[in-house]
């Protein structure tokens, strides 16, 4: 079976085409013909060697990826899936034994599949299963209020953008960085107000909330340079480990999506918005599959935003593969079929205020009235 992977850890230029056994999967599980792998942070991480202590029983070669869609190819005992089914799934590479979503196929647990969203295509779906359930866990672990104010950092990145809307689904008001280019997209992903990004964000996020905001999600990794921007007791969800002590009562949200990977009521939740309209998944650019590494060293530079699809063939001579492409959104990558994206259909649903307190997968309920989302159509 054909994968991208790393036989020694490194830079990009290490990800290569390799062959690795056909997986079948165990009780439980289920087996995906892979149409579409994202490629996360996590996934440069990974390549480099950051986490090899947890691969170091795995022989190589190490295939990454932690965001799949594509089909039902094969369901173990007990399994709920039918062979056929379109569905995207979350991986952990380091679990399991022939690596993660960079291949094509891959097994994974069927708690952690979902259909993907109505109107969206493979490539879109896949954009949103690790990232967007990470944005739903630093939600919940900041356990906002209602009308509360939360501030995002990273907001125009896959993560910060999924924080945005789905903050705006529970009824917060956000405040949220941009660049200068970047201030159309994120204003029309929902932020109630925005903020120039950089090092120094917590003095423009003070000068519009002297007293504080009520949590922060940092996407752009600033950690204990954004908790001046937070109030007295108030809280900041970090994704990459930071075990700083920002002081005045603050707490400090570890957040960390592995554990959640079976949490198939938030996954499920996360497709009903999308196929809604109410979670934007945004794909920008195409490059052949044969530029994996190029797509890495892309996503380390910064990533790129929406700008429409650019189709490209391989160019390896196999006609087998020449469905095969990968593409890149808002710091995403994907390999995915030969076809440009629908954009998935958007129906505004207005109901009443969620309950005060974000708990469990149930409190991701629909726009305010006030909130850009509702009405709008994509």
């Amino acid at each position: 079976m054909r994968a991208i992977g790393v036989v020694e850890f490194g830079g990009p230029e290490q990800l290569r085409a390799v062959d690795v056994p056909e997986p079948h999967p165990g009780p439980g599980e289920v087996r995906i013909r892979v149409q579409a792998a994202a490629v996360n942070p996590t996934d440069l991480g990974f390549r480099a060697g950051t986490h090899r202590e947890r691969q170091r029983d795995a022989p190589p070669p190490h295939v990454p990826g932690m965001d799949a869609a594509g089909v039902i190819s094969e369901v173990g005992e007990g399994a709920p899936w039918t062979i056929g089914d379109e569905v995207m799934a979350i991986v952990v590479p380091a679990a399991r034994p022939h690596g993660g979503a960079y291949a094509d196929q891959v097994v994974v647990p069927a708690e952690s599949v979902v259909r993907i969203p109505a109107g969206a295509n493979f490539a879109s779906a896949s954009t949103l299963p690790m990232n967007g359930l990470t944005a739903w866990l630093a939600l919940e672990m900041l356990g906002l209020s209602t009308g509360q104010t939360l501030a995002v950092t990273g907001a125009a990145g896959a993560f910060g953008g999924y924080v945005v809307q789905l903050a705006k689904v529970a009824h917060l008001h956000v405040i949220a960085d941009a660049s200068e280019k970047d201030e159309p997209l994120v204003r029309n992903l929902g932020a109630d107000e925005l903020v120039r990004r950089g090092d120094d964000v917590a003095d423009r996020i003070r000068a519009l909330v002297p007293e504080g905001v009520d949590g922060v999600a940092d996407g752009a990794l600033l950690n204990g340079l954004v908790a001046p921007a937070i109030r007295d007791g108030g809280g900041l969800a970090v994704v990459r480990g930071w075990s700083g002590e920002p002081g005045r009562g603050i707490a400090v949200h570890q957040v960390g999506v592995v554990a959640q990977v079976r949490n198939t009521a938030a996954l499920e939740r996360l497709r009903q918005l999308a196929g809604d309209g109410f979670l934007t998944l945004r794909v920008a650019r195409v490059l052949p599959a044969s530029q994996a590494a190029e797509a890495h060293r892309m996503l380390a530079a910064g990533g790129v935003r929406p700008a429409g699809p650019r189709l490209q063939p391989l160019t390896d001579g196999n006609p087998a593969s020449r469905c095969r492409v990968i593409r890149i959104h808002s710091g995403v990558v994907s390999t995915m079929p030969w076809r440009r994206p629908r954009r998935a259909a958007a129906t505004a649903l207005v109901s009443e205020p969620p309950k005060s307190r974000l708990t469990g997968p149930h409190w991701l309920g629909h726009p305010h009235p006030t909130s850009p989302a509702a009405g709008r159509r994509h």
